[in-house]
C-alpha cells in the first residue's frame, strides 16, 4: 500500500512546481524618449605638418670675422633690427676716401658750372666735370653698400633661432647666422584623397589638435589647395592657416586636422537604443497599447553617443532608449517614470 502512495506524492509535487513556473512574469520595464533633430556633418581626419607663417635663414653675405652679435637664443627681433656686425675696418676707410673724392668732385663741378654761366667755360668741360662727379658719387655709394653688407639685419619681425656662432668667429659667405620665424600664425599642410576635392574649398573652417596640448583645440581655415594631385598617392595637399595664440604652436609640430563638410540636421537616437542584426539595424517604439514595435532604420554618421537616422524615424517619434535587450516585437512593456521608479501598480498580471 505504501509503495503505491509514493508515485502519487511525486505527481502532486511536480504539479505544484509546474504551476509556479507557469505563473506569468511581469512586463519588461523600459525607458522611452522622443527622437530629436540634431546637427551632423561628414568628418575627415588627416595628419598635417606645421610651418611658420614666414621663415628665413639669414646668412652671411661675405666672408668676414664677426665683431658683434645683437640677438640672444630664441629672442624676438623686429624688422630691420641688427643681428650681427662683421668686421668692416677696410670698408669703412674705403667709404671715407670715396666720400671725400665725391665731395671734391661736387665742389669742382660747382666751380665749372659757375664759370660756364659767366661764359668762361665750355660745354665740354662742364659735361666732363659732371661725369666725374657722378662717378665719384657712384664709388661712394658702392663703398657704402660694402659697409652695409657687413651689418646683417632681420628681414621681418619674428623669433630668432638658437645661436650657434660666437663673436670672433670667421664666417664664409652663405654661412647661417640665424633663422628668423614669424609664428604669429601657423601654416598647416595636410593631404586628402582626391575623391574629397569636391567637398573642400578655400575659406572652409577646420579644427586641429597637437599632442603637446591634448585639451586645446585650434581653429583655422583652408587658405590654399594645391592645383596638382599627387599621381602616386592620388592625394591633394591643402594648406590651412591657424591663428597662433600665445605662440603655443611651433613649426615642425605634427597635428591632427578635422574637416567637416555636408552640414545637415537629421533625426538622432542614442547609440544604446539601436539593435543590430548583421547589417540591419532597428529600434523599438511603444504603441498606444503599450506594446513594443520593432522598426527598421538606416543609420548614418555618429557624433558622440548619438547616431544619425537616415530613414525609418522622424523627429518627434517615441522610442525605447533603455531596456531594448529585453524586448521582442509585440511584447507588452511597462514605462519607467521620469525619476527612474516603476509605475505604480505595475506588478504581475
Amino acid at each position: 500500500m505504501s509503495i503505491r502512495i509514493l508515485p502519487l506524492l511525486a505527481l502532486l509535487l511536480t504539479s505544484c512546481g509546474g504551476s509556479e513556473e507557469r505563473r506569468e512574469r511581469p512586463a519588461p520595464l523600459v525607458t522611452t524618449s522622443t527622437v530629436s533633430a540634431q546637427p551632423f556633418a561628414d568628418r575627415y581626419i588627416a595628419v598635417g605638418n606645421a610651418f611658420a607663417n614666414e621663415q628665413v635663414s639669414v646668412r652671411a653675405p661675405v666672408t668676414e670675422r664677426i665683431t658683434q652679435l645683437a640677438f640672444t637664443d630664441g629672442s624676438f627681433v623686429r624688422r630691420g633690427q641688427t643681428l650681427a656686425v662683421l668686421a668692416q675696418g677696410q670698408e669703412t676707410a674705403s667709404l671715407a676716401s670715396a666720400q671725400a673724392r665725391a665731395r671734391e668732385a661736387e665742389q669742382q663741378l660747382a666751380r665749372v658750372a659757375e664759370l660756364h654761366r659767366r661764359g668762361f667755360a665750355t660745354n665740354a668741360s662742364l659735361d666732363s666735370q659732371t661725369a666725374v662727379a657722378a662717378a665719384a658719387r657712384a664709388q661712394a655709394n658702392e663703398a657704402g653698400a660694402s659697409v652695409g653688407d657687413r651689418v646683417v639685419r632681420a628681414p621681418f619681425s619674428g623669433y630668432a633661432s638658437l645661436r650657434r656662432i660666437s663673436v670672433g668667429a670667421v664666417v664664409s659667405a652663405g654661412d647661417e647666422i640665424a633663422t628668423i620665424s614669424d609664428i604669429g600664425s601657423i601654416k598647416l599642410d595636410f593631404t586628402i584623397p582626391e575623391t574629397m576635392l569636391s567637398r573642400v574649398a578655400t575659406g572652409q573652417t577646420i579644427t586641429a589638435k597637437a599632442a603637446a596640448y591634448p585639451d586645446a583645440m585650434f581653429n583655422g581655415a583652408i587658405s590654399a589647395i594645391d592645383p596638382v594631385v599627387n599621381a602616386q598617392t592620388r592625394t591633394a595637399t591643402l594648406r590651412a592657416t591657424l591663428p597662433n595664440r600665445n605662440a603655443m604652436l611651433k613649426p615642425g609640430m605634427l597635428m591632427s586636422v578635422t574637416i567637416e563638410s555636408n552640414a545637415r540636421t537629421s533625426p538622432a537616437v542614442p547609440e544604446l537604443s539601436l539593435v543590430r542584426e548583421g547589417r540591419a539595424s532597428f529600434v523599438y517604439a511603444v504603441d498606444k497599447d503599450g506594446k513594443a514595435k520593432r522598426m527598421p532604420v538606416t543609420t548614418g554618421a555618429r557624433q558622440g553617443q548619438m547616431v544619425e537616422i537616415l530613414s525609418g524615424l522622424n523627429a518627434g517619434d517615441m522610442i525605447v532608449t533603455e531596456g531594448v535587450v529585453k524586448l521582442s516585437d509585440g511584447i507588452k512593456v511597462r514605462l519607467k517614470k521620469a525619476d527612474g521608479a516603476p509605475p505604480s501598480g505595475s506588478g504581475r498580471k
